[in-house]
């Protein structure tokens, strides 16, 4: 009976580990400062790779992750939303034909089949579209998801710093507590969604950013939000002036670049205009990217 119960164990395991599926959601893009996107970064090397406007911006992606996990449909970040007034589009120039709830609905699903919406962090370009304006009353975008954050980085962003206030707009994050959607991770333990995602915590950028670390089949993806925000940023010195911590940020991408080489994980990007994966490998230059994947294509 043992033997039994071991071997359908065993099936129930693998068709779990089966149903795991990704999906690259695209959101639109927007603008930011080319200067602030790379710090210390001469415009002479960083316009090379991403070519500015006249006005000196850049055009970023804003790509999410949707996760079939089993019974579960886990959404990572969500975009800016499209609940701002005009003048606030006017300052990042939002454009492209992608939004959050076409790339959801061309993948056969609806806003209500998400069960999960986790946050790497509140800033409105990941988060704003947690939140939708109906009727100008505002709801949570997936109204039967539970939304997830961390307590530490949640206060930080109901009582921002002057530097950091424009990023995290209230209209996006307290509608979520007032629905009764809103759960924390615990940070306590070793922080996790589920036993195939575990989070990496970071504090360079904005206090305690969650970074899913997702065990796909036999790959392991780590979703870069704004550590690595693009492919080029793997270079330790591309820094962006938007980081509250750039000392930190530059430790702990040293930190996590060395450990995803060794352990052979693939990095997903959040913002990369072109690109969406990459593997690493090791030059005299330090670590760089490797092979350019699709997510599609990682299997």
């Amino acid at each position: 009976m043992d033997v039994e119960n071991e071997f359908f164990k065993c099936c129930f395991d693998f068709c779990n580990i089966a149903l795991m599926k990704l999906h690259t959601i695209n959101t639109g893009l927007f603008k930011l400062d080319g200067g602030a996107m790379h710090g210390v970064v001469p415009k002479s090397m960083w316009n090379k790779v991403n070519p500015a406007d006249e006005n000196n911006m850049c055009s970023w992606a804003m790509r999410c992750l949707l996760i079939e996990d089993g019974d579960k449909l886990i959404l990572i970040d969500t975009g800016m939303g499209n609940k701002q007034d005009a003048k606030f589009f006017s300052h990042y120039f939002p454009h492209g034909d992608d939004t959050l709830e076409k790339s959801i609905q061309a993948l056969g699903y609806s806003n209500a089949d998400i069960t999960d919406v986790f946050l790497t962090h509140l800033h409105f370009d990941h988060c704003g579209g947690a939140v939708s304006k109906i009727n100008d009353q505002l709801f949570p975008t997936f109204k039967n998801a539970t939304y997830w954050t961390n307590k530490n980085h949640w206060d930080i962003a109901l009582k921002p710093n002057a530097r950091e206030k424009a990023s995290f707009l209230k209209e996006n994050m307290l509608p979520l507590q007032e629905h009764g959607q809103l759960k924390f991770i615990n940070q306590e333990v070793e922080p996790t969604l589920s036993d195939k995602i575990k989070i990496k915590i970071v504090h360079g950028h904005t206090e305690s950013m969650m970074l899913p670390l997702i065990h796909y089949n036999d790959k392991t993806i780590l979703y870069c939000a704004d550590l690595i925000p693009s492919m080029f940023h793997i270079s330790l010195p591309w820094v962006m002036a938007y980081d509250m911590q750039p000392l930190a940020t530059l430790t702990e991408k040293e930190s996590i670049l060395n450990e995803a080489f060794d352990k052979k994980w693939l990095l997903f990007f959040e913002h990369d205009l072109q690109n969406e994966c990459c593997t690493l490998v090791k030059t005299e230059r330090g670590i760089r990217q490797g092979e350019v994947l699709k997510l599609a294509d990682v299997n």
